[in-house]
């Protein structure tokens, strides 16, 4: 058995930034105009207003300052608000792929390895930009890894699952470097026309190199263990999918097609269930929470971050204890942790030990048990 190691990870940041003074103008701008369109019906009470949102109600509800996107120009348009990237023929390489190559030539890069090196490719995302064949599989090529490579969604812990099997493979030696990528275009799947969701995510791509430690050329962080656990609901749900069709629906423009949640209970379920996964985990492996250097949680709400961290350390985390990126990046789904991690992973001490932890749609919750070397 072989002992699996991060050694390296990178993030691929799109330029463009949507504040939330600019996404309130353009929502707000729909909503009037919506509100305009059906005044007959609102009058009647038939249907209700669009309320507005605001900069203060994105803030208080998520934590939330900005995200990056592929496309601010659709977005931003009151009368598209979703982005419009550009059709590619079939002999480029997706956007998808596009963002991978940066975000993993940055995590071989600081592993100190080529891409022909890498012998395993997962692409671990919401949402793929097509069927197949699997993006994972582009990604290799273009990288010029070898190998094999596979896609993998477990929505928002694709990241984590994703470690967990390259983990795995490499404790048996069935691969020897492996190379795990999240691009993430969340703003392609949210309801931009929907209030009490709009603000929430921003696009992104995260990569992390895992290998055997003993192949390591610098610092690494030993992966201890990898717990994964699911319990189905349809609290996060995003109905789209290659049967839309054939359904007697199927032209109109369902909202179930993008991304719904409800918040509440998310937040009420998610939270017990995650804390207790991570305390059941690091009991597992006689970690006691006072040991614990760092928690790298996903990226979608600060509050239910602050009530995790709570829970699993037994007191509110020292903002050091427990990094948030979520006001620069918003909800970036699988690859919130990862950024976190890669951000605020260097200035840990050989010998301690951190969590990375990502939780959502599935429910499913993914936590990995690092010590630094």
């Amino acid at each position: 058995m072989f002992k699996p190691a991060i050694t390296g990870t990178g993030v691929f940041t799109p330029e463009q930034i949507i504040t939330n003074d600019e996404l309130v103008e353009a929502f707000n701008a729909y909503a009037d105009r919506m509100n305009a369109e059906n005044a007959e019906a609102i009058a009647a009470g038939d249907m209700e207003a669009l309320p507005h949102s605001s900069s203060e109600f994105i803030f208080k509800a998520s934590g939330i300052e900005q995200r990056h996107v592929l496309d601010k120009k659709g977005v931003l348009n009151p009368e598209v608000m979703h982005p419009q990237l550009r059709q590619r023929s079939d002999d480029e390489p997706g956007v998808m792929t596009e963002m991978a190559l940066d975000a993993c030539t940055k995590a071989l890069a600081k592993a100190g390895i080529d891409a022909s090196e890498i012998d395993l490719v997962i692409c671990a995302a919401s949402n793929m930009e097509r069927a197949y064949p699997a993006v994972a599989i582009e990604i290799q090529k273009e990288l010029g890894a070898g190998g094999f490579a596979f896609d993998m969604n477990v929505a928002c812990s694709s990241a984590t699952f994703g470690l967990q099997a390259a983990a795995d493979m490499i404790r048996s030696g069935s691969v020897r470097k492996a190379i795990v990528v999240n691009p993430e275009i969340c703003s392609g799947h949210l309801e931009w026309r929907d209030r009490d969701c709009h603000f929430i995510f921003g696009d992104v791509c995260t990569a992390t190199v895992i290998e055997r430690d003993e192949d390591a050329k610098g610092d690494y962080f030993e992966i201890i263990s990898t717990r994964c656990a699911t319990q189905f609901s349809n609290n996060i749900r995003n109905n789209n999918g290659f049967l839309r069709r054939s359904r007697p629906d199927g032209v109109v423009d369902r909202r179930d097609m993008q991304f719904m949640q409800n918040g509440r209970k998310v937040f009420k379920e998610v939270v017990p269930m995650v804390s207790a996964h991570m305390l059941a985990h690091i009991e597992a492996e006689g970690v006691a929470p006072d040991n614990l250097r760092r928690l790298w949680l996903h990226q979608a709400n600060k509050s239910m971050n602050d009530f995790i961290g709570k829970k699993v350390l037994g007191r509110t985390p020292d903002a050091d204890e427990q990094p948030n990126i979520l006001q620069d990046y918003a909800n970036t789904s699988s690859a919130g942790s990862i950024i976190a991690f890669s951000k605020y992973s260097d200035d840990l001490a050989p010998g301690d030990y951190g969590v990375i932890c990502s939780f959502g749609a599935g429910y499913s919750v993914g936590s990995v048990l690092l010590k630094r070397h």
